[in-house]
């Protein structure tokens, strides 16, 4: 079931992700705040934690498994932004080569996922090369 990965697909699950990493931020402003302020903006990371649930199934569900968690590694590289933009934070060379190492990889198991067909290039029956159908169940 490969299915080859579009521009418009990358866009999906790196928005998806995009949720997922806005929850971490939330849990650290949270962090940061008096009773009141935490147990709002805690609840409100939660949510934002079930709708990246929900999408995180339709992106498993509609994807191979091995392409969306890697493009979900991409989280880390996110997180940095987020670290610069919203908190005011450095970065580092490592940083920055970590998640350079991240993208790297993400794009590497994205360019490979265009081949069809599945290994040993069976379309379908058992693995014994009966075929597997049906029909198969009478035959004598």
């Amino acid at each position: 079931m490969k299915k080859k990965i579009t521009s418009r697909d990358l866009l999906i699950i790196q928005a998806v992700v995009i949720v997922y990493t806005f929850a971490s931020v939330l849990g650290k402003i949270a962090a940061g705040r008096a009773a009141g302020g935490f147990f709002l903006i805690y609840c409100l990371q939660i949510a934002v934690l079930g709708i990246y649930a929900l999408l995180w199934q339709q992106v498993i569900r509609r994807f191979e498994l091995s392409v969306a968690y890697v493009n979900r590694a991409a989280a880390l590289a996110w997180s940095l932004l987020w670290s610069v933009l919203i908190f005011g934070e450095q970065i580092t060379v490592q940083k920055l080569a970590g998640a350079a190492f991240v993208i790297f990889g993400t794009w590497v198991v994205n360019s490979g996922s265009g081949q069809a067909g599945p290994p040993g290039g069976r379309t379908s029956g058992a693995a014994d090369g009966s075929g597997g159908g049906e029909g198969d169940k009478n035959a004598v």
